[in-house]
Formats: C-alpha cells, sequence, structure tokens
C-alpha cells in the first residue's frame, strides 16, 4: 500500500468550487486518460483510466463510489477497483479530499492510498515513481479544470450582458392590397411561404450543426448549454520519463534545483 498526497487551487471561492468539483460528469473530462463510462447514482460511478509508462500502455476499468460527502464541511471520500483491460493487474485506491479557501480562491488537498497487484507493480515499482504520475495528473487536471471554469465564468457574463429580446415588430398588413381582389389570401399565403422558407433554413443549419458534433463523438448541448470539454489525454511516457529525471536531479542537491 502506498500513501501520497497532492493539492491544487482553482479560483473559485468554496462555495462555488465544491459542488463543482462533486459534479461528475463536469469533473471527468479535465482528468487526463479518464472517461466516464456510466453514472449509476450520485455516489456510484463506473470509468475508464489510461496511463502510460514509456511504453506501456494500461487501461484500468474501475468502480467507484463515493463512502464519504460532507458538504458542510467539503469533504469526500472516495473507493476506487480497477482491473487492467489486458489482465496484467489490478489496483484499489481510497481517495480523501477537501476543499479550504486560498488566496487563489480554493485549495484542494488530497490523499490517496493506493494498491497494486499483478504486473502493473512492477511496471510501477516504488512510490516516488507513482507519485510522480500523481503529481504530473494533478497538474494537468487542475489547468484543464482552470480552462472549464473559465469558460463557465464567460458564458455567465455574456448572459448577464446580454440585452433582453425585444418582441419582433410584426408585418402590419396593407389595407389597400385587401380591397384588391384576392389580396388577403396573397398576403396569407406569401407570409406563410417566408415562414415556411425561414424554419426550413434555420432547421438545416442546427441539423448540420449537431450531425457535425456527432460525427466527432461529441455531444450536442443543449440550447444556452457550455459546449462540452474533450477528454483530457493521458500522461504519456516521455513526460514521466523527463519528471522523473528532474526529481531524481532536485533530490541529489537537496531540492535546491531551480
Amino acid at each position: 500500500m502506498m500513501q501520497f498526497t497532492n493539492s491544487f487551487e482553482v479560483s473559485l471561492p468554496p462555495e462555488e468550487a465544491w459542488p463543482l468539483l462533486m459534479d461528475i460528469p463536469v469533473i471527468v473530462p479535465c482528468m487526463p486518460g479518464a472517461e466516464l463510462v456510466e453514472r449509476t447514482d450520485d455516489r456510484n460511478f463506473k470509468g475508464r483510466i489510461s496511463v502510460r509508462l514509456g511504453p506501456v500502455g494500461l487501461v484500468f476499468v474501475c468502480d467507484a463510489r463515493f463512502v464519504e460527502v460532507d458538504d458542510a464541511a467539503r469533504r469526500a471520500r472516495v473507493e476506487a477497483a480497477g482491473a487492467d483491460a489486458k489482465g496484467r493487474g489490478n489496483a484499489q485506491a481510497e481517495i480523501a479530499f477537501h476543499c479550504q479557501p486560498s488566496a487563489v480562491g480554493s485549495k484542494i488537498m488530497i490523499t490517496t492510498d493506493l494498491a497494486l497487484s499483478g504486473a502493473v507493480a512492477q511496471y510501477g515499482r516504488g512510490a516516488g515513481l507513482i507519485q510522480n504520475v500523481a503529481n504530473q495528473i494533478i497538474a494537468q487536471f487542475a489547468r484543464n479544470l482552470e480552462t472549464r471554469i473559465g469558460q463557465i465564468k464567460a458564458h455567465a457574463a455574456q448572459a448577464e450582458a446580454a440585452p433582453s429580446p425585444e418582441p419582433t415588430p410584426q408585418p402590419q398588413p396593407d389595407a389597400a392590397r385587401f380591397t384588391a381582389g384576392g389580396g388577403a389570401d396573397a398576403y396569407v399565403q406569401g407570409y406563410r411561404e417566408g415562414y415556411g422558407a425561414g424554419f426550413t433554413a434555420g432547421h438545416a443549419a442546427g441539423l448540420a450543426a449537431a450531425a457535425a458534433l456527432y460525427r466527432a463523438g461529441r455531444p450536442v448541448p443543449a440550447p444556452g448549454e457550455l459546449p462540452p470539454l474533450p477528454p483530457a489525454k493521458p500522461i504519456g511516457g516521455i513526460s514521466l520519463i523527463f519528471s522523473s529525471l528532474w526529481a531524481t536531479v532536485r533530490g541529489w542537491f537537496g531540492g535546491r534545483a531551480s
């Protein structure tokens, strides 16, 4: 069993950051290599996590559940268990995290207890390597989450700044046209044709946009919703190697490397 800690900050106060952190569909796409497979209820979900260690790509299919949630104290604890898709081992984790105020907005403290078994335990041998991977994942997750927060803030600002829609003036019938034989019928027919053409054009444009999102494998947002974030890419082996070397150099010089 290995234990390691991480932390990151976000530019939202705790009362706003905590509900966001507990919103699984929003959080999972920000996590490198993570994918939400199924959400059974508010406390249970299934996911897929991809991690690459050098030439070895690992994919864990996991079941996770919130075993403790304290919204008042802004604390939660998650238990997760999964197996590598190619049968190379298993992983079990207990993740405790809490949110507290900071100068930036909020600071999230994370403590992870992790147990690996099988061949995957050999790939990630040593708590230092696992901590290094966790550091990179959390750092990228924090950047992705801050990007999402920026989108949320911009969306809210646009909604507040947008003027209230004014009623569209309706065309007034021309009395002279009605006095002519068949004038009223011609007017009504023209109105219907114009309305129908506009509706058809708008429907075609919306359908084309939805089809493009569908082909890209992205969900179609409802009117007024933020567009979904694409899934974050897994941490690559090259970045892991350089990060491990840097950690080693810092260790040689007692953390004074800069």
